[in-house]
């Protein structure tokens, strides 16, 4: 199993930045797609911005200008630099990370989530 754990949420007011971070752990495995979504209560977890391997970016446009994604490999690493931070970011913000197993196969992992709260 790949294990992913998330650090760096808290409290920020508003215009303030926070960073995300987000480590893979397993035994042999390939990172392919590593991701963060957000999700509050009452609504469908959504997409923040997502990484490839060779780091081609999916920003959707609610974030995009404010937030930027990277990924070290060799270290399975993803983080998530969040700028000019609003109260509607305010979410529980999960890491996502998809790849392969040696000799499983394909892995689909999520982390436990991370509150992130923007005071106005």
């Amino acid at each position: 199993q790949v294990q992913l754990v998330e650090s760096g949420g808290g409290l920020v007011q508003a215009g303030g930045s926070l960073r995300l971070s987000c480590v893979a752990s397993g035994h042999s495995f390939r990172v392919d797609t590593m991701a963060w979504y957000r999700q509050v209560p009452g609504k469908q977890r959504e997409l923040v911005a997502a990484i490839s391997r060779d780091s081609r970016t999916n920003i959707p446009v609610s974030v995009k200008g404010r937030f930027t994604i990277s990924r070290d490999n060799a270290k399975n690493t993803v983080i998530l630099q969040m700028n000019s931070l609003k109260p509607e970011d305010t979410a529980v913000y999960y890491c996502n990370a998809n790849g392969t197993r040696a000799i499983v196969g394909p892995f689909n992992s999520w982390g436990q989530g991370t509150q992130v709260t923007v005071s106005s």
